[in-house]
């Protein structure tokens, strides 16, 4: 297959199954919200940025290469845009338990910041169709490369032993039926 040939079938692929459902459908998933809050508050990782290296996996595709420019768009969303609405939902929780009003103001937020995330995956999805396939920094895995709960791991920017529990289980819900990668 030659490179048109293979961007032609990286962008079908992406385009089969849209990052927003698969997120949705992973997340809805036993254990992977957990999971995901828990490398999100601990390890400091970007929920939107593991749930798309997984979505590209089960594609059998790897990120490839100097990422950092290619995602600064979603870095800067997420820091303008997802981070200070989680954190003002997160200040509000206490008094929402006694205040309706606030509950309500709290929801609200929370729509938003569900909103933000949407809008980060779908950016996560037009940047690996129009830049990062393009430019070859998507390629389909292969038998060599590392396993998935290993390409997560040292995604996090904080690594302690006790992520690799909770990126087990997140590898685990991709496809139950296929066990680890």
């Amino acid at each position: 297959m030659d490179s048109t040939q293979l961007l032609a079938h990286l962008r079908a692929c992406l385009r089969e199954a849209p990052l927003w459902d698969f997120a949705l459908a992973l997340y809805g998933r036993d254990g992977v919200e957990a999971a995901c809050l828990q490398l999100q508050d601990e390890a400091r990782t970007d929920v939107c940025e593991l749930l798309w290296l997984c979505w590209l996996d089960v594609h059998g595709l790897v990120a490839d290469g100097k990422l950092s420019a290619a995602l600064a768009p979603l870095r800067h969303w997420q820091a303008e845009m997802t981070q200070p609405l989680r954190q003002r939902r997160r200040a509000l929780k206490q008094q929402a338990l006694t205040h309706p009003e606030i509950a309500e103001l709290r929801e609200a937020i929370k729509r938003a910041e569900l909103l933000a995330e949407r809008e980060a995956l779908r950016l996560l999805q037009r940047i690996s169709e129009d830049q990062l396939a393009p430019e070859g920094i998507l390629r389909p895995r292969e038998p060599t490369d590392l396993p998935l709960v290993e390409r997560l791991y040292a995604w996090l920017p904080e690594q302690k032993k006790q992520h690799l529990c909770a990126l087990q289980t997140l590898e685990s819900r991709l496809d139950p039926s296929r066990g680890p990668r």
